[in-house]
């Protein structure tokens, strides 16, 4: 018996021996440090704003403008700036603002506004006892026949006491004027003016503007395309995606976006606590008017969860985590490839938030899968059959797998971090030569050399796999990832982390 375990053993060196051979042998991974660190604690003060080029993100809009990437968001901030703001000098405004040559460093370059819109505070605060309207809310920016058009909401938390307005600027850092009211809501009304985005119809040139949350779900309306307001006066909509339960089913920050390729209207929406489990799942439709449906062709509009997922907290190894993924901007680069940003909130205390830019792959049934990491500019080479073959972690997307207690579809006070069962941690396979997979899960895989990778998974068939170079940020390499929908509409994710 000793002396057969003995050669088993020695069975199983030189088995990891040959595998470790043929991992390092391939010029997948190699290292590559990251362009920034996740933790900003150590300037998150307002002494140093200029340094926040991808820190306090939250709620992005995103726009390539020229040759420069425009990037406008909620004025949240880690640390309470108000505290400080008399002391510091700094010139404290309303929806911040960031620019880029490459997506990948970004500069601060401060703040829109300096004061708030006096019609939407005054909204606000006249129609809910005076609480809210203490900074600008998800803007979204849009270009007009060389006129910038800015977006932004004023709120009170937890009330449907809501102001979506309008400004304009002949150029993309302002000065601003404000050109009024969109929407405003209050008690009573189905629905809650936040969020907005815009679409125009790609064919007939209707501009429509989409917006909502938990109160009575996501609603869309048409514009005036000549001043960016309703085209009738007061119209407040009609609904496109709703959830059952609105105090404990989350659903907000719609984004639509038309993709020529497949000529569909696809909707971006957020799910659950933007501070724990918060994740996008997307729809489509024929027409920006929808009907919207998801992956198996169901109406957004029925009280279901719907199909695919998107985002979702998540763990890889070497790293803390992340949470709140969600509320997304979808934006072309200057290839025309698209691409996605959203906030994320470093794990374990979920507070700070680091801007996510994600390269969006297109499966064959024309679904938008997202890489599996931040984009980092990596140089695309050809991947041949022999670089899979190494250590990979995979990560595949679920629900979460809790209940909670919610206040107006957020997390109760001192409730911010995860629980165990609301993060997805990454498994680990091992892809060899033979087309066998193994260690914590079994089964086969197969390359097409097109960049099209299938597994088969414990009896489960993941297929239409996209497969390109991109950064493991939790090792600081260059790498092979992949990324996909299971049949059930789920992300499935990948990055090969050799060597053993």
């Amino acid at each position: 018996m000793a002396s057969h375990l003995k050669y088993n053993s020695q069975i199983r060196i030189l088995f990891f021996v040959i595998l470790t051979l043929i991992c390092t042998s391939s010029k997948f991974p190699y290292k590559s440090p990251n362009p920034w660190k996740d933790n900003y604690s150590d300037i998150s003060e307002m002494d140093h704003y200029k340094s926040w080029g991808t820190y306090n993100v939250h709620d992005p809009s995103c726009l390539k403008i020229g040759d420069t990437y425009y990037m406008y968001s909620t004025d949240a901030i880690f640390h309470d700036y108000r505290i400080k703001e008399d002391k510091t000098n700094v010139p404290v405004g309303f929806i911040q603002v960031r620019t880029s040559k490459d997506l990948v460093h970004w500069n601060f370059e401060g703040w829109a506004f300096h004061e708030m819109p006096q019609e939407a505070k005054s909204w606000v605060l006249s129609h809910s006892d005076n609480k809210g309207a203490t900074n600008i809310w998800a803007p979204y920016i849009v270009n007009y026949n060389g006129k910038y058009r800015l977006y932004y909401c004023v709120s009170a938390f937890g009330l449907q006491t809501s102001y979506i307005g309008l400004a304009e600027s002949d150029s993309p850092l302002g000065p601003w004027v404000q050109k009024g009211n969109v929407i405003k809501t209050q008690k009573g009304d189905k629905m809650n003016a936040i969020d907005p985005t815009i679409v125009t119809d790609a064919t007939k040139g209707k501009m429509w503007m989409y917006y909502g949350s938990y109160f009575g779900g996501l609603y869309a309306v048409q514009l005036n395309s000549k001043n960016g307001l309703t085209l009738q006066p007061k119209d407040q909509g009609f609904s496109i995606a709703r959830r059952a339960n609105q105090k404990k089913d989350n659903i907000e920050a719609p984004e639509v976006i038309y993709n020529p390729t497949y000529k569909k209207y696809y909707l971006f929406m957020s799910y659950d606590p933007l501070m724990t489990t918060y994740n996008v799942r997307v729809g489509r439709a024929d027409n920006p008017e929808g009907p919207f449906l998801d992956y198996f062709g169901k109406d957004l509009r029925d009280t279901i969860n719907h199909y695919p997922i998107l985002t979702h907290p998540y763990r890889f190894d070497n790293h803390s985590g992340w949470a709140g993924t969600g509320h997304c901007s979808v934006f072309k680069n200057k290839k025309g490839e698209f691409f996605m940003a959203f906030q994320s909130r470093l794990s374990p205390e979920n507070q700070m938030m680091d801007l996510h830019i994600r390269e969006m792959k297109w499966n064959d049934n024309g679904w938008p899968v997202l890489s599996p990491e931040r984009f980092t500019a990596s140089k695309q080479t050809a991947i041949h059959k022999t670089d899979l073959i190494g250590s990979w972690e995979i990560i595949h997307i679920q629900d979460e797998k809790t209940d909670r207690n919610l206040e107006f579809g957020q997390i109760l006070w001192g409730q911010n971090q995860l629980n165990k069962l609301e993060t997805n941690v990454s498994k680990h396979l091992n892809f060899l030569a033979n087309g066998e997979l193994s260690l914590d899960l079994k089964g086969k895989w197969k390359f097409d050399n097109q960049n099209g990778l299938t597994l088969m998974l414990n009896g489960q068939v993941v297929s239409d796999l996209k497969v390109f170079v991109g950064h493991d940020w939790e090792n600081e390499t260059e790498t092979i990832l992949f990324t996909g929908l299971d049949i059930n509409g789920r992300s499935f994710w990948g990055k090969k982390v050799c060597p053993f």
